[in-house]
């Protein structure tokens, strides 16, 4: 699905509750489902557990940032660098988006985070504080091993 249309999509579910049933197949489930009224959890108490694309997603998506970070930092980043990155994390996203292979209610917990980065993508791209959208993907990064069973995760790099 084109990340343009996922991105509108979404948009029209601002404001929405989507209410999401369990599926029974893993296989059976839309990336178009998304709510800012929806809090991320836990799977009664554990992590939920990834596949190898959403480690090679969420990981592209966080170096992406961490290459940018001392100058998004120093608020040296200009517009255009912002427009870009967020090209960067939309190509991630479409490729989360069609690679996905988890079970449903991990697939609807991605499905938060994955919202939120969205929106600060679209921040980035069309925003007076572009800068801002750099900040909430940061945060969202800093949220997903604490909710993903990611082994492999290296933690955000800062260095300014």
């Amino acid at each position: 699905m084109n990340i343009s249309k996922l991105i509108s999509t979404c948009l029209l579910l601002i404001g929405t509750t989507v209410t999401t049933s369990v599926v029974a197949s893993e296989h059976d489930h839309n990336h178009e489902q998304a709510s800012t009224h929806q809090t991320i959890q836990l799977n009664q108490g554990e992590k939920w557990p990834i596949d190898a694309s959403l480690h090679i997603g969420m990981s592209e998506i966080k170096n992406s940032i961490e290459d940018n970070i001392a100058e998004i930092h120093h608020k040296k980043f200009t517009n255009l660098q912002y427009k870009s990155l967020a090209g960067k994390i939309d190509d991630q996203l479409a490729y989360l988006f069609e690679n996905c292979k988890l079970p449903a209610g991990a697939d609807a917990q991605l499905h938060i985070l994955l919202f939120d980065i969205m929106q600060a993508s679209k921040q980035m791209q069309s925003s007076d504080n572009p800068r801002a959208g750099a900040i909430t993907t940061i945060k969202v990064l800093q949220k997903y091993p604490h909710y993903f069973d990611d082994k492999e995760w290296q933690a955000l790099h800062f260095t300014v």
